[in-house]
């Protein structure tokens, strides 16, 4: 960390290594709240059609430079959506022309948008090794979709059934464990030093599952992986200030539109772009670790994809209460911001 006082961080600026962008109107309503605060990010590709080839990533990125607000400095890290049918000649080729930083891994069905994800393992395995030769990324969503397994224990039996099989069968690739929910990932990322890594959101160090259910379904608080126990918040609260480097900040920052969240079916996401620091000051405050803080944000997630840190800095300022908006309002309808459910008091400039 560069500077502290009592009342001031300076950072370098951190890089956000799991985003949901969208796209069209959305995507131009919120890329600003991002390229704020951060200056990079992994771009989630499960757009409706996904993100498959190097043709389809190179057009995507040209759609959010064509969004960016005037000014910012932001980066786009791009990713290609794992198929059944994906190449992995095309995967090397978009990897060595700089296009694209990681492959995503939805498992069928798992989340918004993963209709096209992987049901059969052996059918990307020629993918999966190709990945390793090459030192690309597989950055996974961590749940499995069998309908037995309850909701809340997806993310465990999804690292003993699929995760440990596949690292045992690819050696050398390199897995991003996204948005762990649980001490059983936690304790999987710790156990392992070689080519894993895991990111945390800033929403999951915030809630648990009561937040979602208590008093009322609180549409705004659902989010995949689903929020779970206490004892698990507690624990990816423990992981996140540590300063271990396996572990690093990934928002999942997931806009919808409110009427897509208020719904008899409500989409699972949480939109944290706006106020993430803020948010993190404060937890990283209150577990007496704020000089693991720059850490978390913005040099882990650089050392394990392999690029530098940021040179420019932002700073996070103590004071009288932020007032962040409650909505972003897009062409589409308006998108509710994370309420933490606590005043937050650090300023991000």
């Amino acid at each position: 960390m560069r500077k502290r006082m009592s009342q001031i961080l300076t950072l370098r600026r951190p890089d956000d290594w799991h985003l949901h962008l969208r796209d069209g109107a959305m995507l131009r309503a919120v890329l600003p709240e991002t390229t704020r605060h951060f200056a990079r990010a992994i771009v989630m590709p499960n757009l409706v059609p996904p993100v498959v080839t190097a043709q389809d990533a190179a057009a995507y990125r040209a759609r959010i430079m064509a969004a960016m607000p005037e000014g910012a400095e932001f980066t786009p890290l791009m990713t290609l959506y794992l198929t059944e049918n994906t190449d992995p000649e095309d995967v090397a080729a978009a990897h060595a022309s700089g296009l694209v930083t990681a492959v995503k891994l939805y498992p069928a069905g798992a989340t918004t948008n993963s209709a096209s994800g992987v049901r059969d393992f052996d059918k990307v395995r020629a993918v999966l090794e190709k990945m390793a030769e090459i030192g690309l990324p597989l950055c996974v969503h961590g749940e499995v979709t069998d309908p037995s397994v309850d909701i809340f224990d997806r993310e465990a039996v999804f690292i003993d059934r699929v995760l440990d099989p596949v690292r045992r069968a690819t050696p050398g690739l390199r897995v991003v464990m996204e948005h762990i929910t649980t001490a059983n990932g936690v304790d999987y990322v710790r156990a392992h030093d070689r080519d894993l890594g895991a990111t945390i959101t800033t929403h999951h160090l915030v809630i648990n599952r009561n937040h979602i259910l208590v008093g009322g379904i609180k549409p705004h608080y659902y989010c995949l992986p689903v929020a779970k126990r206490e004892e698990h918040r507690l624990a990816l609260r423990a992981a996140a200030t540590s300063g271990d480097a396996r572990f690093f900040l990934g928002t999942d920052s997931a806009p919808h539109i409110d009427p897509l969240k208020e719904s008899a079916c409500g989409c699972a996401g949480c939109f944290t772009a706006t106020n993430t620091m803020s948010i993190l000051a404060h937890v990283f405050e209150e577990e007496g670790a704020l000089a693991q803080l720059e850490a978390f944000t913005s040099l882990n997630g650089p050392a394990f994809y392999g690029l530098p840190a940021n040179e420019t800095t932002l700073t996070l300022t103590k004071g009288d209460p932020v007032t962040y908006p409650q909505k972003i309002d897009t062409a589409d309808g308006p998108v509710t911001v994370f309420d933490p459910g606590f005043p937050l008091d650090w300023h991000a400039t």
